[in-house]
């Protein structure tokens, strides 16, 4: 018997493992896969996620192995340059591949001492009042409190569970892969500029030492989703295109992906939750499905540990659900939309050019920019000051940086005051008394995601806010 067993080893269950052991909750990872995949599906990380890694400690390792790109371009691949005064210490997107950013989440998660075991495929599951009874395809039974399924997709445990996934197939495929090509860098600059004038699923971008990350348009939609495309079936699609396959070979990996679009109709069955691409899919169009599952792992994670230890409130676990099934429909909804605006035909060539126009007014441009990165997410709180819901950015404070207090995954109360007090939860909130020119308010309530859960100066009123989060004072 352990606490959670997290069914999936990507970035979403590597990111909720590590959440779970900053509160010592016990944790096993189970990944059917023996190794970490080479296919590289995610590019970087959004500035929402940036936060996150900064929040926790990270940032300065995956800075390390990442390189920084200025914003802009990101909503249907449209070029404008970055809205000016982002609401976030980093606006820029961070460039790193999805096997870097798995590995340095693994890395985080076994520091924390989270149990990951590779090869283990989960087949079976039931759950009755008190756990989770889990089965691996080699007949090994495990045990758990909770089970969350972060594996993808194709979720095993949602399939098991029997809960419905509703949306839209895949209408059209995409290719993509890495491997070295034989035409020069001049020729392939020139077949892209043209091809780019009606279609944007099509590229080649140089990773060094010859190798390049191609994408192409497929004709079909393959029958088995799973089966990775051949080279000369690259081959084909590149010239049919562009006219040219420039000359590829030798690929490293080759993947294809559809724009297909659903959502979970529950994130939770009982003592199982899904998380992660096992709870949305939808079209990649704006880079945002690995950072979106971070994002819920982040917000799963202190309230499951919290359930766990003992002090969660009631409704908190459910809360997960609640604030998270609708941020990913806003993103089915905004890549369905740029979808519509990459494709070839004269309708969405037209409204693609209409949108274009009114993105050169800033707040709209800052609008989408804003919901693409993840940093307008607002929950629902209730009436109360603007910051209510929403995260907020690392301040700087007289004795350093906010976000540097909030490694340990605790609630924090950032006070200005200095006459306020957490008195009876100590034991899950910081109490900082620091100021900050850059906050304009008393003092903060932040819950161990950064969501402000309270503003004000009123001790009363503090007090009537702290077990909605923070469950029953101790003491």
């Amino acid at each position: 018997m352990c606490d959670v067993i997290i069914v999936g080893c990507g970035p979403t269950g590597l990111m909720l493992a590590a959440e779970l052991r900053l509160h010592g909750v016990h944790v096993r990872v189970l990944e059917k896969e023996a190794e970490p995949t080479r296919v590289v599906r995610a590019l970087g990380l959004h500035a929402r996620s940036i936060e996150v890694m900064d929040q926790r400690g990270l940032l300065e390792r995956f800075l390390a192995l990442g390189k920084r790109y200025p914003l802009g371009g990101f909503f249907a691949g449209i070029r404008k340059p970055a809205p000016g005064r982002l609401d976030t210490s980093h606006p820029y997107v961070l460039g790193i591949p999805q096997p870097v950013t798995e590995r340095l989440l693994n890395e985080h998660a076994t520091e924390l001492g989270a149990e990951i075991r590779r090869g283990h495929e989960t087949v079976g599951l039931s759950q009755n009042d008190d756990g989770v009874s889990v089965e691996l395809a080699d007949g090994t039974r495990l045990r758990s409190r909770y089970l969350v399924g972060c594996d993808g997709g194709r979720s095993t445990v949602r399939k098991l569970l029997g809960v419905g996934f509703p949306g839209e197939p895949s209408r059209i495929d995409t290719l993509l892969g890495e491997m070295e090509v034989t035409a020069s860098q001049e020729t392939m600059t020139a077949v892209m500029a043209e091809v780019h004038k009606t279609q944007l699923r099509f590229g080649a971008m140089p990773l060094g030492e010859g190798v390049y990350r191609v994408l192409t348009p497929a004709a079909e939609v393959a029958e088995d989703r799973s089966a990775p495309p051949t080279l000369e079936e690259f081959k084909q699609e590149m010239r049919a295109t562009a006219g040219t396959d420039f000359g590829v070979h030798s690929p490293r990996w080759l993947s294809r992906f559809g724009d297909a679009t659903r959502q979970a109709v529950r994130y939770r069955t009982g003592r199982v939750l899904l998380a992660g691409d096992a709870a949305h899919i939808h079209p990649p169009t704006g880079g945002q499905g690995l950072n979106l599952g971070i994002q819920d792992a982040f917000n799963l994670g202190w309230k499951l540990a919290a359930e766990i230890n003992g002090w969660a409130p009631e409704g908190l676990l459910d809360s997960y659900a609640t604030e998270r099934h609708p941020v990913a429909a806003d993103v089915l909804n905004n890549t369905r939309a740029q979808m519509e605006l990459m494709s070839t035909e004269p309708g969405p060539q037209a409204a693609r050019r209409l949108v274009s126009e009114l993105m050169d007014f800033e707040e709209v441009n800052r609008y989408l920019t804003e919901k693409i990165i993840a940093i307008s997410v607002r929950y629902d709180f209730g009436e109360g000051h603007a910051l209510l819901g929403r995260r907020l950015r690392d301040v700087e404070l007289k004795r350093g940086r906010l976000y540097g207090l909030l490694h340990a995954g605790r609630g924090l109360l950032l006070d200005q005051t200095g006459r306020l007090s957490v008195a009876g939860w100590a034991d899950r909130v910081d109490h900082v008394v620091d100021v900050s020119e850059e906050l304009d308010v008393p003092a903060v309530l932040l819950r161990p995601d950064g969501h402000v859960a309270w503003v004000g100066e009123d001790q009363t009123d503090l007090v009537g806010r702290l077990p909605r989060w923070f469950g029953a004072a101790t003491g």
